[in-house]
């Protein structure tokens, strides 16, 4: 039994849906395939005239999946890399990856992607298709492989810049979720006591007939505060954070004021701020590398820092750069990157190795970057049991003052 592709030319892919099907060709030799059409009656037509009598056919369906990732993509540009530079053509190298996925939503996208490139449209413009998918980066290194013929050159670059991005936004995001755990569970805590624990202490020492400390007269008025207005408090403070999210989403003027906070923190700051050169860095020597004009990779460098900053600093840069500043005193002007990467810069321009020289820079971030998460979780750890044992060991001890008191006492 025989296998064939076919395709369906001068449709509009918005329309056009996958059809496996199963026939018999001239020579009454049982085949099957798939091909993508905007209905069953073009599927037959056109199979009718290559000669395939179609006896089954049914639309391939996809289960939904789960949500696309960075990891999805960055897995996806390395196996592409992969085959291409072991010889495997384009056409089968888009079946393996979509085939061989565990998501449906990546071969379902990938399979698109096939159909748009075996139609005749370019990598880089299918790419493009998606953009909540590939970014400009990613689009424009794929269109100068393929102009330059080196397109499985820089997808191995695509590849490892993928791969290192998602490694420093790992760090981050591994930084952050320890301390931003542990504040959750003490708020949980702390919320437990002030409605279940605090209210049974107050009954007991209503029957006292004493005079209560001031601490444990200031907790059991915060209770009673907590008790009658929890809906209010918990409502305010998951609105505050939804509606917050959502205009540092939507608000650009949100987004550069979040940005600011989140470079001048006294302890995270340094570490976003290491972190988001070496993004820029990285960003910049992968375009510069691929062949990109500069005043053109500075287009998708500022986006890529992650930092809105950033973003407005590479734009100034750019606009100095195109009318015929060097980039070092360009980004002198900004003022926003350390000596020692202008130094480098300077020493890439003047030996004619930008590329080479930031990409070193990024190495040394990067390496400080992990370097600051690792002592960055030592120092937080002491830090956050210091601020749990002094607010929860102080209710607890405000609790119990009466009581220690009436020992004192009896």
């Amino acid at each position: 039994m025989a296998t064939r592709a076919a395709t369906v030319p001068g449709r509009a892919a918005a329309r056009e849906q996958t059809y496996l099907w199963e026939g018999r060709d001239r020579a009454g030799k049982m085949v099957r395939g798939e091909v993508r059409a905007s209905g069953p009656a073009i599927v037959r037509s056109t199979l009718r005239r290559q000669g395939i009598m179609v006896t089954k056919m049914r639309k391939r369906s996809y289960a939904r999946g789960r949500k696309i990732t960075e990891k999805d993509i960055a897995l996806f540009t390395r196996q592409l890399s992969t085959m291409m530079k072991a010889g495997v053509p384009l056409l089968q190298s888009f079946d393996i990856v979509a085939r061989g996925s565990s998501n449906a939503a990546v071969s379902r996208l990938f399979t698109d992607i096939r159909a748009d490139v075996e139609t005749g449209t370019s990598l880089a413009q299918a790419f493009r298709k998606y953009p909540l998918h590939f970014d400009s980066l990613f689009c424009n290194l794929v269109n100068a492989g393929e102009q330059a013929g080196i397109l499985d050159d820089l997808l191995d670059r695509l590849a490892s810049y993928k791969e290192k991005m998602l490694a420093i936004k790992g760090k981050i995001k591994s930084a952050l979720f320890y301390p931003t755990a542990v504040l959750a569970v003490a708020f949980i805590v702390v919320a437990v006591i002030m409605l279940f624990v605090v209210p049974a202490f107050k009954d007991v020492f209503s029957s006292f007939g004493a005079d209560l400390p001031a601490p444990t007269l200031m907790v059991i008025a915060a209770s009673d505060f907590f008790v009658e207005n929890w809906y209010l408090i918990f409502g305010g403070i998951a609105g505050s954070i939804y509606f917050l999210l959502q205009a540092w989403k939507r608000s650009t003027k949100v987004q550069m004021l979040m940005d600011r906070l989140l470079l001048k923190l006294p302890v995270f700051g340094p570490v976003v701020e290491k972190a988001t050169i070496a993004r820029w860095l990285r960003t910049l020597s992968t375009m510069f590398a691929a062949g990109v004009p500069l005043v053109e990779a500075l287009d998708s460098v500022g986006g890529a820092a992650g930092n809105h900053v950033y973003l407005v600093a590479t734009k100034k840069i750019q606009q100095e750069v195109a009318t015929g500043t060097s980039l070092t005193v360009s980004m002198q002007n900004a003022q926003v990157f350390p000596n020692m990467v202008l130094q480098m810069a300077s020493i890439g321009e003047e030996s004619g190795s930008l590329d080479g020289m930031l990409s070193k820079a990024a190495d040394i971030f990067e390496r400080e970057v992990d370097e600051a998460v690792d002592s960055l979780s030592s120092l937080l750890e002491p830090m956050i049991m210091v601020v749990l044992g002094v607010v929860i060991g102080g209710l607890v001890v405000a609790m119990y003052l009466p009581i220690f008191k009436l020992g004192q006492v009896v």
